[in-house]
């Protein structure tokens, strides 16, 4: 097989979450164990970190990788979903994974996949893990799926734990309250290894103190020693400035996610850094401030908040869940514009109604569907916002929203994509080929 054929092959030949939904997913470790055992535990070669949360564990994840590789540590990096190439998920020193790679892992264990029948996301994740050992990284940031407990990464024995925060999602799969999901993230958090909780709330606080206490854990809240204050935007940077006990650590630091709701982010990394570099000595102020003003050049981070050009502002934002869309559009208060234009598509297993209550009356939407078999049909989304009072029209796909909403902007306004990674996908597809952006 070549490339092609091979990643159709794991598209057509597995069930995937973030194209089907509930139906890939594995409610076990069995298979990955299995796997894992094939390939004689290739995990066990390097030190990991383990992330996991609601909303900001990718951000998260590339900052940490970032700040790793700019102390010049060998950095592995497991992320999902990918945007454009699969090989987004599976990165080292922020290169995507070797086409060769993936291609003789998935025939050496194509038996195996027909034996046991893994989702998508058992075999990507075993596929990283061989990977990473293959490249002798020096350390590796694992990024959990969904969940944690029962999540297909959860089978590392990491140098630390990072949860980053918990809000209602998946609840299908996760539970329908805080509490249940918060006990669900809280499966990463191992015996004797310590944990950083980013987000501190009574709704789940004693779920994580009950689980450190279980596993005799030392835990971390980021917020009891660090904070970022939001100073301004520069260009595609946002700049904060960064306390340690309520004192001036860092002044005027360059982000290169732009977003001014990466504060919480940021105190989460500080924390997590604070504790890893007792053992990884080459963290220095440095590596940290350079991994943070570098975070995209590092990593290939898109989509959050990323501002592809202005006049007008075109901004994608691959926020999906009500507390992440609220952080979101509170985004837009630093920006001056005439008119809003959002062009909007979602998955059917999503909180449309509670999403949508979010959104500003005053803007003009053009609904989409993400062309993934979960995506909601346009027709149902045009209906749920319209019965919010939300102003706009059924464009149907993705490439013609965009191409719309660019059409009828003028240099003052402002065009927001969001709803879905999917739908960030498409529109980053669109805005490359037509030459709008590059990678």
């Amino acid at each position: 097989m070549d490339y092609q054929t091979t990643i159709a092959y794991l598209f057509s030949r597995l069930p995937m979450y973030h194209r089907i939904g509930p139906a890939a997913y594995k409610a076990d470790l069995k298979n990955i164990q299995f796997l894992d055992k094939k390939l004689s535990h290739p995990h066990r070669n390097y030190p990991c970190i383990h992330v996991a949360g609601t909303n900001g564990k990718g951000s998260v994840s590339h900052l940490l990788a970032s700040v790793f590789q700019e102390a010049g540590y060998t950095t592995g990096l497991f992320t999902s979903p990918h945007l454009i190439d699969f090989r987004e998920r599976i990165k080292v020193g922020g290169k995507p994974a070797d086409t060769d790679f993936i291609v003789s892992f998935t025939e050496n264990i194509k038996k195996s996949i027909e034996e046991i029948k893994p989702s998508f996301f058992e075999i990507t994740t075993a596929m990283a893990f061989q990977y990473f050992a293959e490249k002798q990284v020096d350390i590796a940031v694992i990024e959990t799926g969904l969940g944690g407990r029962l999540d297909s990464t959860n089978i590392i024995e990491p140098e630390l734990s990072v949860i980053t925060n918990i809000s209602l999602e998946h609840t299908s799969l996760l539970g329908s309250t805080i509490e249940k999901i918060a006990m669900e993230k809280a499966g990463i958090i191992k015996n004797n290894i310590p944990a950083v909780i980013g987000r501190k709330s009574d709704d789940y606080l004693h779920v994580f103190r009950e689980k450190a206490k279980e596993t005799n854990s030392l835990l971390f809240f980021s917020e009891d020693k660090f904070s970022a204050g939001f100073l301004t935007h520069e260009k595609t940077f946002s700049v904060y400035n960064i306390f340690k006990n309520n004192h001036l650590e860092y002044e005027h630091v360059l982000c290169g996610l732009s977003g001014s709701y990466q504060a919480e982010n940021l105190s989460t990394l500080m924390a997590s850094i604070d504790i890893l570099s007792e053992k990884f000595k080459k963290i220095e102020s440095e590596s940290i401030l350079n991994g943070i003003k570098n975070v995209v050049l590092n990593t290939a981070l898109w989509g959050r908040w990323q501002i592809v050009q202005e006049h007008p502002f075109l901004v994608l934002d691959i926020a999906h869940n009500p507390d992440a869309v609220e952080k979101m559009l509170s985004e837009l208060r630093h920006f001056q514009y005439k008119n809003l234009y959002i062009v909007i598509g979602m998955s059917e297993d999503k909180n449309h109604q509670l999403i949508l209550e979010k959104f500003p009356r005053n803007a003009f939407f053009y609904f989409c569907k993400p062309d993934v078999p979960r995506g909601l049909d346009s027709d149902l989304l045009y209906r749920f916002s319209s019965e919010k009072n939300l102003n706009g029209i059924n464009v149907k796909t993705v490439y013609n929203a965009l191409e719309s909403a660019l059409d009828k902007a003028n240099e003052n306004d402002f065009v927001l994509v969001t709803g879905s990674a999917f739908v960030v996908a498409e529109a980053l597809s669109y805005l490359i080929e037509k030459q709008i952006f590059t990678q």
